[in-house]
């Protein structure tokens, strides 16, 4: 068997550089031509998508998968038009293939500059979320990347379903439905495969668990895009405005729970503490959200909130629980931020625009925010259309990945003659 996958895959390598080959460049209405009947395909295919997730739906149930899971794993009508809708976003979005930057002309006589081009194969390995699949696929084509998708076992239906409309689409625009492949094998040796094969895949992107994208980092041979966890915070600051100060910290934590831009700590400066934290933790407990406090959190909200490890500032809850802190300045609250985020996304409540200017100095996340949830870091509120992850690292990309993200670019010389001397 393990033969066979390793067969099945080298022949999804090849197919995949083939299709990036033509792909890189295939003109922008050819790529948008394609989207718009991924569009249509889809937009058709919609009710045997809906029934492929309820197969997968019923099962994970049976499988008693936790609640996060459950969540980014269903796809209601809503989240489905909320999936058309990114795809429109992308037809619309400017092709950044072939633009040229930075001309300059040396004293040679040359001209110099830089063009930016497709990666060309990108491999995503993916937990739950189908609409990922989608997504994934639509900022590939556009960008003139060739992908190969491996979702988690628990979407195998609803990830075949959503593969068929866009295979469907790809054949009647004329580009090679290789252009985007969806593993058809739930066997985690698919995935070994995957991260290893650098002659044919030139980055991974792995989205999902800490323990996956550990592996993941750990085993690949190809360039990895990566992010672990989102530990994100909020910090009320001594001069924030209570009135967006409530809203704000209510929408991080409790818009959606299993979600990586959700707030896991809240930091509230000791000068408003004894006002804000009764009247916030009066929302969380109509949230039925679990409160885990430190000693100054316990003295004003009483015993039923818990007391915080070490362990409870590190965590990604994904779920109801949220963990709170009362700092005594910015100073504590930015040393707490970088010593236990992820470097996600974080976020100051103020109305001193000196302070916010040095918080986004020196808060090290990929997304740093000044009075707003931390739930807008995400590739469509930025206006990517999608994102096909959210990278915290430092190098390549950073924060949600669009089109510019799958992108690299190359030194472009134009000369009428030169040589050198």
């Amino acid at each position: 068997m393990q033969e066979s996958i390793e067969q099945y895959m080298q022949t999804v390598g090849q197919q995949a550089r083939q299709a990036s080959r033509v792909l890189s460049s295939a003109s922008t209405e050819t790529k948008n031509h394609a989207l718009s009947a991924i569009y249509t395909a889809l937009n058709n295919s919609e009710a045997a998508i809906l029934a492929a997730n309820k197969k997968d739906m019923d099962k994970a149930h049976s499988s008693n998968l936790d609640s996060a899971l459950l969540d980014r794993l269903e796809l209601t009508p809503a989240r489905f038009k909320g999936m058309l809708d990114g795809l429109k976003d992308v037809i619309g979005l400017k092709d950044p293939i072939g633009e040229i930057t930075d001309m300059a002309y040396r004293p040679s006589g040359i001209q110099l500059g830089k063009m930016r081009v497709p990666l060309g194969v990108v491999g995503m390995i993916y937990e739950s979320r189908p609409n990922v699949t989608l997504e994934a696929a639509s900022l590939a084509l556009k960008s003139g990347n060739a992908i190969i998708l491996r979702g988690g076992s628990e979407a195998l239906e609803s990830n075949q379903a959503i593969a068929a409309a866009v295979q469907h689409g790809l054949k009647t625009s004329g580009l090679p439905e290789t252009c985007v492949q969806v593993i058809n094998t739930p066997d985690r040796a698919a995935v070994g495969q995957l991260i290893t094969m650098s002659e044919y895949v030139d980055v991974i992107v792995p989205r999902g668990g800490k323990g996956l994208i550990e592996r993941i980092s750990n085993d690949a041979r190809v360039p990895v895009i990566k992010h672990l966890d989102g530990n994100c915070h909020v910090y009320v600051e001594a001069q924030a405005d209570l009135q967006k100060a409530l809203p704000i910290a209510l929408n991080a934590k409790t818009h959606r729970y299993g979600v990586c831009n959700a707030m896991e700590t809240l930091l509230v400066d000791e000068k408003v503490a004894d006002e804000f934290l009764p009247r916030i933790a009066e929302l969380y407990a109509q949230k039925q959200v679990e409160l885990r406090g430190c000693k100054d959190v316990q003295r004003i909200l009483g015993s039923d909130v818990k007391t915080a490890s070490e362990e409870d500032w590190y965590e990604e809850y994904l779920g109801p629980i949220l963990a709170v802190k009362v700092v005594s300045g910015m100073d504590e609250a930015i040393d707490h931020i970088n010593k236990y985020g992820s470097h996600h996304t974080d976020a100051i409540i103020t109305e001193n625009f000196s302070l916010a200017r040095q918080f986004l100095a020196r808060v090290d996340s990929s997304s740093v925010m000044i009075n707003a949830s931390t739930r807008f870091a995400d590739g469509f509120e930025y206006g990517l259309g999608a994102e096909i992850g959210i990278s915290t690292d430092k190098i390549h990309a950073r924060g949600p990945v669009g089109l510019e993200g799958l992108t690299s670019q190359k030194w472009v010389v134009f000369g009428d003659g030169q040589i050198r001397q």
